[in-house]
């Protein structure tokens, strides 16, 4: 029975989402057409980070509508929604956490370089590479950079002993100052934060 009630919550939990939604864009308010759907199915196929294939798919609806306003292509948001859920399921940390540093640090502009270097979605300094990969790794590789943000963000918050602001500042550079983590506390309850 408790199953019963746990997918019921969610199911009311998604309806709520899609009406609250419904009034912010005409996009949310359009049914996903047979390109979206299938690609929805492959992602949730290929996600073996979720519990099930029901939460897979609750996570993916609901990000995908919100990653789509900074990401046009489905294909390239299902793949970048499809790694953070992975590459953050692999290293313990929140999936939402990984999106809202992508959206301080390049507004998930993945060809992103900042002015000291740093590149692709998670803003990686190109010495990670020596460090934790290969010197022709690809900065800009959805993947690569995903898998790289998220090693470096782990390590930073296990040195730092589990504190989420000190571990982000590290991974801005910004030691002792709260700017950078704040920022990317904001975006993550603003633009992130999931309540399911």
């Amino acid at each position: 029975m408790n199953k019963v009630n746990q997918l019921l919550t969610h199911c009311l939990c998604l309806l709520l989402l899609q009406v609250a939604s419904a009034t912010c864009s005409a996009a949310t308010t359009e049914r996903p057409d047979a390109e979206m759907r299938s690609l929805l199915l492959q992602t949730i196929t290929k996600a073996n980070s979720f519990k099930d294939r029901f939460d897979a798919e609750v996570w993916l609806v609901d990000m995908d509508r919100r990653l789509s306003r900074y990401v046009d292509d489905p294909q390239e948001r299902m793949k970048i929604l499809h790694l953070v859920h992975t590459e953050s399921h692999r290293f313990e940390l929140k999936p939402e956490m990984v999106l809202a540093v992508m959206h301080v640090e390049s507004l998930f502009d993945r060809y992103a370089v900042s002015r000291v270097g740093a590149q692709g979605l998670m803003q990686v300094m190109p010495f990670w590479k020596e460090e934790i990969g290969t010197g022709d790794d690809n900065l800009t590789d959805i993947a690569t950079n995903i898998r790289y943000g998220c090693a470096i963000l782990k390590t930073y918050l296990n040195r730092e002993q589990g504190n989420m602001m000190r571990a982000l500042a590290r991974y801005n550079g910004s030691v002792g100052k709260t700017w950078y983590p704040e920022r990317v506390f904001n975006a993550w309850e603003r633009y992130w934060f999931v309540k399911y």
